[in-house]
Protein backbone atom coordinates (compact mmCIF):
# COMPACT_ATOMS: atom_id res chain seq x y z
CA UNK A 1 0.00 0.00 0.00
CA UNK A 2 1.32 3.36 -1.12
CA UNK A 3 0.27 6.90 0.39
CA UNK A 4 0.51 9.46 -1.01
CA UNK A 5 -0.14 12.68 0.72
CA UNK A 6 -0.15 16.29 -1.67
CA UNK A 7 1.04 19.13 -0.48
CA UNK A 8 -1.61 21.93 0.05
CA UNK A 9 -4.07 19.65 -2.38
CA UNK A 10 -7.15 21.91 -2.58
CA UNK A 11 -4.82 24.81 -3.85
CA UNK A 12 -3.64 22.62 -6.58
CA UNK A 13 -6.75 23.66 -8.65
CA UNK A 14 -6.98 25.43 -11.99
CA UNK A 15 -10.67 26.43 -12.20
CA UNK A 16 -9.96 26.49 -16.48
CA UNK A 17 -9.26 22.64 -16.41
CA UNK A 18 -11.59 21.93 -14.42
CA UNK A 19 -14.42 23.50 -16.70
CA UNK A 20 -12.97 21.54 -19.14
CA UNK A 21 -12.72 18.00 -17.43
CA UNK A 22 -16.22 18.98 -15.99
CA UNK A 23 -17.64 19.78 -19.58
CA UNK A 24 -15.86 16.12 -20.78
CA UNK A 25 -17.94 14.19 -18.09
CA UNK A 26 -21.29 15.60 -19.03
CA UNK A 27 -21.98 18.87 -16.97
CA UNK A 28 -23.84 21.99 -18.93
CA UNK A 29 -21.67 24.96 -19.43
CA UNK A 30 -23.83 26.89 -17.45
CA UNK A 31 -22.74 25.16 -14.24
CA UNK A 32 -19.41 24.77 -15.23
CA UNK A 33 -19.28 28.82 -15.97
CA UNK A 34 -21.39 29.24 -12.23
CA UNK A 35 -18.60 27.10 -10.59
CA UNK A 36 -15.67 28.59 -12.56
CA UNK A 37 -17.01 31.95 -11.40
CA UNK A 38 -16.96 31.10 -7.77
CA UNK A 39 -13.41 29.74 -7.75
CA UNK A 40 -12.01 33.17 -9.76
CA UNK A 41 -11.68 36.86 -8.70
CA UNK A 42 -11.75 36.08 -4.91
CA UNK A 43 -10.28 38.69 -2.16
CA UNK A 44 -8.32 37.22 0.71
CA UNK A 45 -6.98 38.66 3.57
CA UNK A 46 -5.61 38.31 7.08
CA UNK A 47 -7.07 39.29 10.49
CA UNK A 48 -5.01 39.04 13.62
CA UNK A 49 -6.11 41.58 16.49
CA UNK A 50 -7.08 44.87 15.37
CA UNK A 51 -4.43 45.03 12.07
CA UNK A 52 -6.33 43.90 8.27
CA UNK A 53 -3.54 42.91 5.76
CA UNK A 54 -3.89 44.36 2.63
CA UNK A 55 -6.44 42.30 -0.12
CA UNK A 56 -4.96 39.47 -2.33
CA UNK A 57 -6.89 38.29 -5.62
CA UNK A 58 -6.75 34.16 -5.82
CA UNK A 59 -7.80 32.65 -8.94
CA UNK A 60 -6.65 29.12 -8.57
CA UNK A 61 -7.39 26.60 -5.95
CA UNK A 62 -10.85 26.05 -4.00
CA UNK A 63 -11.94 27.97 -0.55
CA UNK A 64 -10.49 25.72 2.32
CA UNK A 65 -13.78 24.94 4.74
CA UNK A 66 -16.01 24.91 1.69
CA UNK A 67 -18.17 21.69 1.69
CA UNK A 68 -17.50 21.92 -2.43
CA UNK A 69 -14.42 21.63 -2.15
CA UNK A 70 -13.61 18.08 -1.43
CA UNK A 71 -15.71 17.12 -4.57
CA UNK A 72 -14.61 19.83 -7.11
CA UNK A 73 -10.91 17.84 -6.38
CA UNK A 74 -12.07 14.50 -6.99
CA UNK A 75 -13.88 15.81 -10.40
CA UNK A 76 -10.91 17.51 -10.66
CA UNK A 77 -8.41 14.08 -10.68
CA UNK A 78 -11.18 11.98 -11.77
CA UNK A 79 -8.59 10.76 -14.34
CA UNK A 80 -6.38 9.77 -11.75
CA UNK A 81 -6.24 6.01 -12.50
CA UNK A 82 -4.18 3.12 -12.49
CA UNK A 83 -2.36 2.19 -15.60
CA UNK A 84 -1.47 -1.66 -14.63
CA UNK A 85 -3.61 -4.84 -13.67
CA UNK A 86 -1.51 -5.04 -10.86
CA UNK A 87 -2.42 -1.21 -8.56
CA UNK A 88 -5.39 -0.02 -7.61
CA UNK A 89 -6.24 3.75 -6.53
CA UNK A 90 -8.77 4.41 -4.01
CA UNK A 91 -9.49 7.87 -3.28
CA UNK A 92 -11.42 10.03 -1.08
CA UNK A 93 -10.94 13.76 -1.61
CA UNK A 94 -7.19 14.20 -1.11
CA UNK A 95 -6.27 10.99 0.40
CA UNK A 96 -4.76 8.77 -2.21
CA UNK A 97 -3.51 4.95 -1.82
CA UNK A 98 -2.15 3.40 -3.99
CA UNK A 99 -2.87 -0.81 -3.64
CA UNK A 100 -0.96 -2.97 -5.61
CA UNK A 101 0.69 -6.09 -5.55
CA UNK A 102 4.46 -6.57 -6.27
CA UNK A 103 6.18 -9.42 -7.76
CA UNK A 104 9.24 -10.50 -8.22
CA UNK A 105 10.52 -6.84 -6.76
CA UNK A 106 9.17 -5.54 -9.65
CA UNK A 107 8.32 -1.80 -8.28
CA UNK A 108 8.39 0.10 -11.93
CA UNK A 109 4.87 0.84 -11.20
CA UNK A 110 4.26 2.69 -8.03
CA UNK A 111 5.05 6.43 -7.39
CA UNK A 112 5.47 6.28 -3.56
CA UNK A 113 5.23 8.94 -0.77
CA UNK A 114 4.88 6.72 1.86
CA UNK A 115 5.52 2.86 1.95
CA UNK A 116 3.66 0.42 3.46
CA UNK A 117 5.09 -3.42 3.06
CA UNK A 118 1.92 -5.89 3.44
CA UNK A 119 4.21 -9.36 2.70
CA UNK A 120 3.04 -12.82 4.19
CA UNK A 121 4.63 -15.08 1.81
CA UNK A 122 5.83 -18.19 3.33
CA UNK A 123 9.04 -17.50 0.58
CA UNK A 124 12.20 -16.41 2.18
CA UNK A 125 12.61 -12.63 3.31
CA UNK A 126 12.37 -10.68 0.41
CA UNK A 127 14.74 -7.48 -0.16
CA UNK A 128 12.67 -4.71 -1.31
CA UNK A 129 14.13 -2.11 -2.93
CA UNK A 130 13.81 1.62 -1.21
CA UNK A 131 12.41 4.10 -4.39
CA UNK A 132 13.48 7.33 -5.07
CA UNK A 133 11.84 10.67 -5.75
CA UNK A 134 13.69 13.44 -6.45
CA UNK A 135 16.55 11.67 -5.89
CA UNK A 136 14.76 11.21 -2.27
CA UNK A 137 14.22 7.67 -0.95
CA UNK A 138 10.49 7.11 0.03
CA UNK A 139 10.12 6.88 3.80
CA UNK A 140 8.97 2.74 4.47
CA UNK A 141 6.74 2.84 7.31
CA UNK A 142 5.62 -0.02 9.89
CA UNK A 143 2.01 1.49 10.23
CA UNK A 144 0.23 4.61 8.89
CA UNK A 145 -3.18 6.63 9.87
CA UNK A 146 -5.77 6.33 6.96
CA UNK A 147 -9.06 8.35 7.21
CA UNK A 148 -8.69 7.76 10.99
CA UNK A 149 -7.72 4.41 10.95
CA UNK A 150 -4.15 3.13 11.76
CA UNK A 151 -2.74 0.63 9.20
CA UNK A 152 0.23 -1.53 10.46
CA UNK A 153 2.30 -4.17 8.27
CA UNK A 154 1.15 -7.43 9.92
CA UNK A 155 -2.56 -5.69 9.27
CA UNK A 156 -3.53 -6.47 12.96
CA UNK A 157 -5.44 -3.40 15.08
CA UNK A 158 -3.71 -3.61 18.45
CA UNK A 159 -1.70 -0.57 17.20
CA UNK A 160 -5.17 1.02 16.60
CA UNK A 161 -7.39 0.03 19.53
CA UNK A 162 -4.06 0.92 22.10
CA UNK A 163 -4.58 4.91 20.58
CA UNK A 164 -8.23 4.81 20.91
CA UNK A 165 -8.12 3.40 23.98
CA UNK A 166 -4.91 5.89 25.21
CA UNK A 167 -7.43 8.43 23.54
CA UNK A 168 -10.34 7.56 25.45
CA UNK A 169 -8.48 7.47 28.91
CA UNK A 170 -7.44 11.16 28.55
CA UNK A 171 -10.62 12.45 27.74
CA UNK A 172 -12.45 10.75 30.64
CA UNK A 173 -10.37 12.41 32.65
CA UNK A 174 -11.53 16.10 30.83
CA UNK A 175 -15.12 15.02 31.20
CA UNK A 176 -14.23 14.32 35.31
CA UNK A 177 -13.15 17.84 35.28
CA UNK A 178 -16.15 18.94 33.60
CA UNK A 179 -18.05 17.31 35.98
CA UNK A 180 -16.53 18.37 39.20
CA UNK A 181 -17.24 22.01 37.79
CA UNK A 182 -20.67 21.02 38.25
CA UNK A 183 -21.81 21.54 34.25
CA UNK A 184 -25.44 20.53 33.15
CA UNK A 185 -25.70 16.89 32.23
CA UNK A 186 -26.36 17.88 28.68
CA UNK A 187 -23.48 19.04 28.48
CA UNK A 188 -21.71 16.20 29.40
CA UNK A 189 -23.78 14.43 27.18
CA UNK A 190 -22.35 16.51 24.38
CA UNK A 191 -18.60 16.40 25.66
CA UNK A 192 -18.61 12.75 25.84
CA UNK A 193 -20.44 12.20 22.31
CA UNK A 194 -18.47 14.92 20.38
CA UNK A 195 -15.00 13.61 22.18
CA UNK A 196 -15.12 10.51 23.67
CA UNK A 197 -17.96 8.15 21.84
CA UNK A 198 -17.05 9.43 18.47
CA UNK A 199 -13.02 8.17 18.63
CA UNK A 200 -14.65 4.82 20.29
CA UNK A 201 -16.85 4.33 17.65
CA UNK A 202 -15.34 5.44 14.88
CA UNK A 203 -14.76 2.63 11.90
CA UNK A 204 -15.78 0.05 14.51
CA UNK A 205 -17.48 -1.90 12.01
CA UNK A 206 -14.01 -2.22 10.52
CA UNK A 207 -11.97 -3.25 12.76
CA UNK A 208 -13.42 -4.32 16.48
CA UNK A 209 -15.01 -7.89 14.41
CA UNK A 210 -10.82 -8.48 13.96
CA UNK A 211 -9.27 -7.36 17.07
CA UNK A 212 -7.87 -10.23 19.95
CA UNK A 213 -9.42 -10.77 23.12
CA UNK A 214 -6.28 -8.92 24.72
CA UNK A 215 -7.49 -5.63 22.28
CA UNK A 216 -10.96 -6.13 23.49
CA UNK A 217 -10.04 -6.56 27.36
CA UNK A 218 -8.70 -2.68 26.86
CA UNK A 219 -11.64 -1.59 25.40
CA UNK A 220 -13.64 -3.26 28.19
CA UNK A 221 -11.89 -1.49 30.44
CA UNK A 222 -13.22 1.54 29.70
CA UNK A 223 -16.44 0.30 29.81
CA UNK A 224 -15.84 -0.62 33.34
CA UNK A 225 -15.23 2.75 34.14
CA UNK A 226 -18.14 3.84 32.61
CA UNK A 227 -20.37 1.53 34.43
CA UNK A 228 -18.50 2.03 37.78
CA UNK A 229 -19.27 6.13 37.17
CA UNK A 230 -22.69 6.90 38.10
CA UNK A 231 -22.37 10.22 37.10
CA UNK A 232 -21.10 9.27 33.28
CA UNK A 233 -23.43 10.51 30.69
CA UNK A 234 -23.78 6.91 29.49
CA UNK A 235 -24.05 5.22 32.75
CA UNK A 236 -27.63 4.26 32.32
CA UNK A 237 -27.02 1.98 29.12
CA UNK A 238 -25.31 -0.33 32.05
CA UNK A 239 -28.61 -2.04 33.58
CA UNK A 240 -28.17 -4.93 35.09
CA UNK A 241 -31.32 -7.65 34.94
CA UNK A 242 -33.01 -9.09 38.13
CA UNK A 243 -30.15 -11.53 38.47
CA UNK A 244 -27.44 -9.26 39.33
CA UNK A 245 -24.99 -10.74 37.18
CA UNK A 246 -25.30 -9.78 34.00
CA UNK A 247 -26.55 -6.84 31.65
CA UNK A 248 -29.52 -6.04 30.03
CA UNK A 249 -28.56 -6.32 26.30
CA UNK A 250 -29.30 -3.20 24.34
CA UNK A 251 -32.01 -3.60 21.39
CA UNK A 252 -30.60 -2.72 17.50
CA UNK A 253 -32.20 -2.65 15.17
CA UNK A 254 -29.25 -2.57 12.60
CA UNK A 255 -26.08 -4.99 12.19
CA UNK A 256 -24.24 -1.20 12.25
CA UNK A 257 -25.49 -0.75 15.73
CA UNK A 258 -25.42 -3.98 16.76
CA UNK A 259 -21.74 -3.89 16.35
CA UNK A 260 -20.95 -0.63 17.67
CA UNK A 261 -19.32 0.09 21.08
CA UNK A 262 -21.61 -0.19 23.26
CA UNK A 263 -23.62 -3.14 22.25
CA UNK A 264 -20.07 -5.05 21.99
CA UNK A 265 -18.85 -3.96 25.30
CA UNK A 266 -21.85 -5.12 27.38
CA UNK A 267 -21.99 -8.19 25.31
CA UNK A 268 -18.03 -8.66 26.48
CA UNK A 269 -19.06 -7.61 29.83
CA UNK A 270 -21.70 -10.40 30.17
CA UNK A 271 -19.59 -13.35 28.11
CA UNK A 272 -17.05 -12.66 31.43
CA UNK A 273 -19.42 -13.15 33.96
CA UNK A 274 -20.44 -16.57 32.92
Amino acid sequence: MLFVDYSSAFNTIIPSTLSIKLEHLGLSPLICQWISNFLTGRSQAVRMGRYVSASLTLSTGAPQGCVLSPLLYSLYTYDCVATTNSTTIIKFADDTVVVGLVSDNDETAYIKTKELIVDFSTKQERNYETPNINESPVERVDSFRYLGVHITQDLSWSCHINIVVKKAWQRLYHLRCLRDFRLPSKVLRNFYSWTIESILTGNITTWFGNSTMQDRQALQRVARKIVKDLSHPNNGLFSLLRSGKRFRSLKTNTERLRRSFFPQAIRILNHNTT
